[in-house]
């Protein structure tokens, strides 16, 4: 009949614990207990007897020391492992889509075939708007002839998702808001004028 090994106890100390002492001031028992010793340090140990581990633990705070800003930033990067990430729909990120062509894409199956055409299209509609507004309408990812109120529409989602307030710590969101902000403000004068001259020339 085998016998299973016995349980580990909660609290028993760490079998690979060193043969020393307790690392606190004025402690002789035996040190069976790890625990970190600073957050840019977290594999380095300070080993405590059990006593000293749970008045160590209590007294951890991890984000001792951070802003309200910097532990934040420190979640929101935790959601991902602390690995680098960007939204849906930007290759690496946002300040790359200029850059970014669909041929860059391996599509042995064609599958892209619709969005491709779709945003070949929306780039040659483009090609038939004055030349100031290619750059603005690209930038809110419009076609064009458009309106005001589709214009204002697309702006808002824009702004929601790239407002700093939003996007805090990130440089990149701050200047994509400015960008988007500049091409609603082109299209929205030249929108307005086009819609006043029209107004002039049937009165």
């Amino acid at each position: 009949m085998q016998c299973k090994p016995p349980r580990h106890k909660a609290f028993a100390p760490d079998p690979d614990a060193p043969q020393q002492c307790c690392d606190h001031p004025d402690c002789d028992r035996p040190a069976g207990y790890r625990a970190p010793r600073g957050r840019d340090n977290l594999r380095s140990y300070y080993w405590f007897c059990l006593e000293h581990v749970r008045q160590y633990n209590a007294n951890w705070d991890y984000y001792r020391g951070m802003t309200p800003g910097q532990i934040e930033r420190h979640l929101r990067e935790d959601t991902s492992w602390q690995r680098p990430s960007w939204k849906m729909g930007t290759p690496g990120h946002d300040s790359a889509r200029a850059s970014f062509a669909q041929d860059d894409l391996h599509d042995p199956l064609d599958i892209l075939r619709g969005y491709k055409a779709r945003t070949s299209r929306e780039a040659e509609t483009r090609q038939h708007a004055p030349a100031a507004l290619r750059e603005p309408l690209a930038q809110l990812d419009l076609e064009w002839p458009t309106t005001l109120e589709i214009v204002k529409t697309r702006y808002r989602v824009l702004a929601r998702r790239y407002h700093p307030d939003a996007n805090q710590d990130d440089p990149r969101a701050e200047e994509r808001f400015k960008v988007i902000g500049t091409a609603y403000a082109s299209l929205r004068d030249h929108l307005t004028h086009s819609m006043e001259q029209e107004t002039a020339d049937v009165g």
